[in-house]
């Protein structure tokens, strides 16, 4: 409880630092904040042309199955790889200014977030004119499923920040890790292609749950299943108790370390 008061008594701080990430990640390039709508649909384009034209995966309407999929990811995967620069980006204000440190990875986590909710105005127009179903009590599940992700995500940035400061290798580490959980996670193939004796290993992955919750809301029209909230939910809150605990134990030697 004392944590949450000092961190809402600094909100206006963690909301200036998500405004100039928002503003500074572009600044300078000539398309600007259009490239937070270009980058999915570039990527989109790629993994399209590949396993629709080369590898063709025998799924309908494979760019909606894969693009509902992607987006979330992308925005996992930013919090994996990213938050490894969460601390050392601020290093000049973590050694001379006192604030809860707990700030830098929400404030980036939730900058990712914004990111995310962009692109997500692009699903919905692809979506619109790609004829699946709309379900409105399915898209009713989808803000749980976003905060869902975005607990998940903060535990994972309290995670990769914390130990970078003492473990500056992880910061290419935890991109080698990004490409190899991605092929991990069924974003690209359905669940149902991962062999019996691996499915229950498979759930370990705290991005299969979320992922699978995304596309029954938007590619099959249809509300979650109860069983996939609830593990998503478990270990979503699992992996913020985690990040949370290690971060705040790491934190008091910061500034030495930096």
């Amino acid at each position: 409880m004392k944590l949450l008061r000092e961190l809402w008594d600094y909100r206006a701080m963690i909301v200036s630092l998500v405004k100039r990430d928002l503003k500074g990640r572009y600044k300078g390039s000539v398309l600007g904040f259009f490239w937070m709508f270009l980058n999915p649909l570039l990527q989109l384009a790629v993994y399209t042309a590949v396993f629709s034209v080369i590898m063709r995966m025998n799924i309908d309407k494979f760019y909606m199955f894969m693009f509902v999929a992607l987006v979330p990811w992308l925005f996992f995967s930013s919090c994996l790889s990213g938050g490894t620069n969460v601390i050392f980006s601020q290093q000049d204000m973590v050694k001379k200014i006192y604030f809860p440190r707990e700030v830098l990875p929400i404030s980036f986590t939730l900058s990712q977030f914004v990111n995310m909710l962009l692109s997500f105005l692009v699903i919905f127009v692809v979506l619109f004119f790609s004829g699946l179903p709309i379900n409105p009590l399915a898209l009713a599940c989808l803000p749980i499923v976003m905060i869902v992700e975005l607990v998940l995500c903060l535990g994972v940035t309290y995670i990769t920040s914390a130990v970078a400061v003492y473990f500056r290798d992880l910061t290419y580490i935890m991109n080698i890790i990004a490409m190899a959980w991605m092929y991990l996670t069924p974003i690209i193939y359905p669940v149902s292609y991962v062999p019996d004796k691996y499915e229950k290993l498979f759930y370990l992955n705290p991005m299969t749950s979320v992922t699978i919750a995304y596309r029954d809301i938007l590619y099959y029209g249809k509300v979650p299943e109860l069983e996939t909230l609830t593990n998503a939910v478990i270990m979503g809150i699992v992996i913020l108790i985690v990040g949370q605990i290690m971060f705040s134990k790491l934190q008091k030697h910061f500034v030495e370390e930096l």
